[in-house]
């Protein structure tokens, strides 16, 4: 065995068992809650904004929803910073991801997602830009799948988060308005984001239908889209 192959199995056994060790440690989901920003982010000028990021990434890349933290960023910080900086720690917490997918735990990922990586790189292969913000406008899918797939698929990093950050950010946009504090009526903030969340998805829906080219994401995705129904052509085998 070669000493290259050995730092990289102990790196992935040590890099597991500190996952472990944190989410049980410092309860990661318990602590982003609107009690936890009320008594650690808001009010606490840059601290609470590295606070925010460093949560939030963390989370993010630990499978945590990314809309309830950009919720949680437009209730600590309002719409248009809550929406940047939930919008950078999605942004990093996916680069966690995609990174310790692609330089840690490749065999991992390869034994868990061996079809998904094959259907990724056929979905992206050719415009990653542009696949990659589609698959981040669709209303359905696991992020946290998609950025540990993609770390393994032979993807390039740079136009995948280009497509990706482009893509997060109406969603984000939609879920820090709905938790912000702007002076709109409840039921207008709450409907708006509600019609930019719909808006936003039917685009995501209208771009893979227009550009996937016979590539399906994934079998459920096509189903729950329609398109296998629709007589669309099946996945490559």
């Amino acid at each position: 065995m070669s000493l290259r192959a050995l730092v990289r199995g102990l790196s992935l056994i040590l890099s597991l068992a500190l996952l472990g060790w944190l989410s049980e440690r410092l309860d990661l989901a318990d602590m982003l809650s609107e009690h936890w920003v009320d008594d650690r982010v808001r009010d606490r000028g840059w601290t609470g904004d590295l606070l925010f990021l460093a949560m939030g990434a963390l989370t993010t890349a630990l499978g945590f929803p990314r809309q309830v933290v950009a919720f949680l960023g437009g209730y600590a910080f309002g719409l248009t910073r809550g929406s940047a900086l939930a919008l950078l720690a999605t942004a990093a917490g996916s680069w966690l991801a995609f990174g310790y997918a692609r330089w840690l735990g490749r065999g991992l990922v390869l034994h868990r997602f061996p079809s998904r990586i094959r259907k990724l790189d056929d979905f992206l292969r050719g415009h990653p830009f542009t696949m990659a913000l589609v698959i981040r406008l669709l209303p359905i899918g696991n992020n946290l799948v998609t950025n540990l797939v993609a770390g393994v698929s032979s993807v390039a990093a740079a136009p995948f988060f280009a497509g990706s950050a482009l893509g997060y950010l109406p969603q984000t946009a939609a879920f820090a308005l709905a938790g912000s504090g702007v002076t709109f009526h409840p039921g207008t903030r709450i409907s708006l984001a509600v019609l930019l969340f719909v808006g936003s998805s039917l685009l995501g829906v209208w771009l893979y239908r227009r550009h996937r080219h016979g590539t399906a994401l994934e079998e459920e995705i096509d189903e729950e889209l329609g398109e296998a129904r629709a007589g669309s052509d099946p996945a490559p085998r």
